[in-house]
């Protein structure tokens, strides 16, 4: 009978690891649609929500890094409970924030919580929109209200996951503490390899087109007439689709290639994004979002894989997280562009933006590809091997 000693977190850590994630992503995905509208109740224009959505990952942008290192050389779940907490501050303050400035600010602080839950359930963002979209309503202008309560709930469904956190990580003796520590690998020769930079910024393109949707159909919404219980039906219904294509990645993998469905996805995401552009119905619009989400689906994996494998073994943490910054560098100047060009040319053109990053993202999949069948087309002569010499047969 093995005894498990108390330093082991038991057998069940992986699936409160997972109710932990869901909860929170769930809180975040219905949180952001919610500053939008809290925005919008609050006499915000499209200028104004691309900028609040560009400091969701301003903070971020600055601390992954750091906190990949961490990962890289040391313990990570502490982090978890501090992210937990900035994320259901983030989400109560904002709902009671009464100004632009204070609205902008709390999603820089939700956005570092976010940080620490990247890799967070997918199950969250299929049912957080809706139950965002469900709770508010601009009825008799109630927005204001309604989009502050949405905002209350998802700092209550964030502090959920803390009771999950609890004894997750195995703590290995003080003196495995002590050991030598590894070596930091430069962040230029990480950024050097050979697939690293492509990869980022085909995450760069999918994230920050999940994100400008997210914080955007709210506004495009407002101005069709779309009530927003719909947007969060669209929404979570791009989020299922991303689940979906999750669920069959490993065959389209085998018939398709890498580059070929990495190349393909990030070409039809783009024609669809900028398709959002079209006032469309409602029902061709909601086609076009799910068929969307499995593209968008597919890039995200494919990318971090593809930063994973080219990097140093032993400096993958800081691979991911320099994947991490390049996605908080798009989250900031995608959003704040957009909202340049939404003052500028209507509430619809940033998908058309959004459509050409991602056309450019297609064109580094292709380029990447024709690299790595050509440095794989001439593959190295082992050299020949020593005969041994005949004294040396006796000898033995």
């Amino acid at each position: 009978m093995t005894v498990r000693t108390a330093q082991e977190p038991g057998r069940s850590w992986l699936l409160r690891l997972v109710i932990a994630f869901a909860f929170a992503q769930g809180a975040v995905s219905m949180a952001r649609p919610a500053v939008s509208y809290r925005a919008l109740s609050l006499g915000a224009d499209e200028r104004a929500i691309g900028v609040i959505t560009g400091v969701y990952a301003l903070l971020p942008l600055f601390a992954a890094v750091p906190l990949g290192r961490r990962t890289d050389h040391g313990r990570c779940a502490p982090l978890l409970p501090f992210g937990v907490v900035l994320i259901a501050g983030g989400c109560a303050l904002s709902g009671r924030a009464g100004s632009l400035t204070a609205m902008a600010a709390w999603s820089g602080v939700m956005g570092l919580g976010h940080l620490c839950f990247v890799i967070g359930a997918s199950l969250g963002q299929l049912i957080g929109p809706i139950a965002a979209g469900y709770l508010i309503s601009e009825r008799d202008g109630a927005m204001a209200r309604t989009s502050a309560l949405a905002l209350l709930v998802a700092a209550a469904v964030a502090a959920v996951s803390l009771g999950s956190l609890r004894r997750i990580e195995h703590r290995s003796p003080p003196a495995a503490h002590r050991a030598e520590p590894a070596t930091k690998v430069p962040v230029g020769r990480i950024l050097r390899a050979r697939g690293v930079p492509a990869g980022i910024f085909i995450s760069l393109a999918v994230l920050s087109a999940t994100d400008i949707i997210t914080a955007y159909l709210p506004v495009v919404g407002e101005h069709r007439g779309i009530a927003p219980a719909t947007v969060g039906l669209l929404l979570s219904l791009r989020a299922a689709a991303t689940i979906a294509c999750r669920l069959v990645m490993t065959p389209m993998l085998r018939v398709l290639g890498r580059t070929a469905l990495l190349t393909t996805t990030c070409l039809l995401a783009g024609v669809l994004c900028a398709g959002i552009a079209l006032p469309v119905p409602v029902a061709v619009l909601a086609v076009m979002l799910a068929v969307l989400g499995f593209c968008l689906g597919v890039g995200q994996p494919l990318s971090m894989t593809t930063v994973v494998r080219a990097a140093p073994p032993e400096a993958r943490s800081t691979a991911l997280a320099l994947r991490l910054t390049g996605n908080r560098l798009g989250q900031v100047a995608a959003p704040a562009s957009a909202g340049l060009i939404a003052g500028v040319a209507g509430t619809a053109a940033p998908f058309v933006m959004l459509g050409a990053l991602l056309l450019a993202a297609a064109g580094l999949g292709v380029r990447g590809g024709r690299r790595d069948r050509q440095a794989g087309a001439a593959p190295a002569v082992p050299a020949p091997r020593p005969r041994r010499r005949p004294t040396d047969r006796h000898r033995a």
